[in-house]
Formats: structure tokens, C-alpha cells, sequence
């Protein structure tokens, strides 16, 4: 059984905060009657009924390596029990960091697919190594991930191209996006989605706009050829800067496939 796991933390961003809400508000969307429970290929979704929705991780207000420690241990836990897998919610995309830390300690390899506008590749961002623009520097640097597939990214860096040399990172930078790559996406499989992937006009909830971004039916899509997961966290949803839950009903509608996807 699939469960899921709120991690309401946003220490790290960068920008402004308010991804520590995101949790609640995505998953309050199975009540609003404003959609029904169905994935698009007819299996019924039914979180609070079906799935396992566990305590949140109380670490909304903690900093830096205490935050990650307790991120780390407990989700070390729940994979140690090997009662299904986990979708983590966020938070902002330092999560990914503590999460894969943890996941390394079970699965190995760890493959990641990352559906991101950014790369998240700095060494540290305004003198913050745990910055939600760096967990996937510090991932591959300690040599915890066995590879990272990024997706959808339109804000390269020279820094973060040298980043993306130095440890071998696939990018498939949103204008030359297609489905290709898909197919050489290595096993186990972990996928990270930050939904700032969309363009802002599909997802005005977000921190931080980069135009230019996915549609809703392209990500949907490429969610649907993905091949089974061992994992996914979705990250980097702001209810204070949606409008009218309409990027929350987008995360819902993206939580419902993945799960499709976990088994």
C-alpha cells in the first residue's frame, strides 16, 4: 500500500515561504467536491480511504541539519518496515535531500528523475548548503543517487552547467523537451517533481515563476509513460500565492497518477 507522508518544512527557500502549507491544501482537494477520484485510466483514488496518510513530520519551524536528521530518521523508518512505498509531500525541494538520504540506506542504486525548472545543482545558495536550490548537489556529491535525469529546467547557470558536467547529470532542458529520453530512464526509479516545472499559468502556485514551463496534459502525460517507482516526493507548492486552489487541484490531479505509478 502506498502511503503518504507530509513534510511541511520551507526553511530553506529561498524566495518566499509558504511551501510548508502545501501538504494540507493538496490533500483537502479529495473533499472540495470539485473533482472526483479517478486517475485518468479509471482506478479510483480514494487517499483518505484507500492509502495511508501518516503524521506529518513536526518540522516546520526547525533548521538546518536538526530538520534533515529527523526527516532522515523517520523516513528511514517507515521504508525499513517495508510496508509499501512513500510519497512525500513538501515543503520546499530541500526535503529531497534528507528523503534520498534515506532511501539510499534501502535501495541501492537509487536512480532519480527530476521534473524541475531549475536544476536545484548549486553548491550552496547565499551561503546555505541545505538551500532548496542545492539538495541535488549534495546527493551526488556524497554519491548517495546512482544517476539524475532532470526535466523541464530553463534557468541554467554556467555554474550549474559545470555542476551538471562534474557529476554526469541528464538534462533535457524545456526546449528541446520531448518523450524520448523516457526509455533510458535507469531502474530503481525515484521521481522528484517540483511543481514549478509547470508554467506559471498552470500553476500560479508556485514561489517561484519561470515561464516558458509545461503545460498540465504534457506533465500528466509524461507521468503516465513512466515506468513503476520505487518513491516520488511532489514539492515547492505555495498556497499563498495560489488562486483559488487552482494549482492545489493541479497537485491533486499529479498525486493521483503518481500513485498509479507506486503500485
Amino acid at each position: 500500500m502506498v502511503r503518504i507522508l507530509p513534510i511541511p518544512h520551507d526553511v530553506n527557500s529561498s524566495y518566499l515561504r509558504g511551501t510548508a502549507g502545501g501538504p494540507g491544501r493538496i490533500l483537502a482537494q479529495e473533499h472540495t467536491g470539485s473533482a472526483n477520484v479517478y486517475a485518468e485510466g479509471g482506478r479510483a483514488i480514494r487517499i483518505h480511504e484507500d492509502y495511508q496518510v501518516l503524521d506529518e513530520i513536526p518540522v516546520a519551524h526547525m533548521q538546518g541539519e536538526e530538520a534533515f536528521q529527523r526527516i532522515r530518521g523517520r523516513v528511514q523508518q517507515e521504508l525499513s518496515g517495508s510496508q509499501g512505498p512513500l510519497f512525500c509531500f513538501g515543503g520546499d525541494h530541500s526535503i529531497s535531500y534528507p528523503v534520498l538520504t534515506a532511501y539510499a540506506t534501502v535501495h541501492q542504486p537509487v536512480h532519480v528523475l527530476q521534473l524541475d525548472a531549475h536544476s536545484d545543482l548549486y553548491a550552496n545558495l547565499d551561503g546555505n548548503p541545505y538551500s532548496h536550490a542545492s539538495p541535488f548537489a549534495r546527493l551526488l556529491e556524497q554519491k548517495l543517487i546512482a544517476s539524475l535525469t532532470q526535466v523541464g529546467i530553463r534557468s541554467l547557470t554556467p555554474h550549474q552547467r559545470e555542476q551538471a558536467a562534474r557529476y554526469q547529470v541528464r538534462i533535457i532542458e524545456m526546449k528541446e523537451l520531448n518523450q524520448s529520453w523516457i526509455r533510458d530512464l535507469r531502474h530503481p526509479l525515484y521521481l522528484s517533481l517540483d511543481m514549478d516545472v509547470l508554467d506559471p499559468a498552470f500553476a500560479p502556485g508556485i514561489s517561484h515563476y519561470e515561464p516558458g514551463g509545461m503545460s498540465s496534459r504534457q506533465l500528466l502525460d509524461i507521468v503516465q509513460a513512466l515506468p513503476t517507482l520505487i518513491g516520488a516526493d511532489l514539492v515547492e507548492y505555495n498556497p499563498a500565492r495560489d488562486i483559488h486552489d487552482m494549482t492545489a487541484m493541479v497537485a491533486y490531479r499529479l498525486m493521483k497518477e503518481i500513485i498509479c505509478k507506486l503500485g
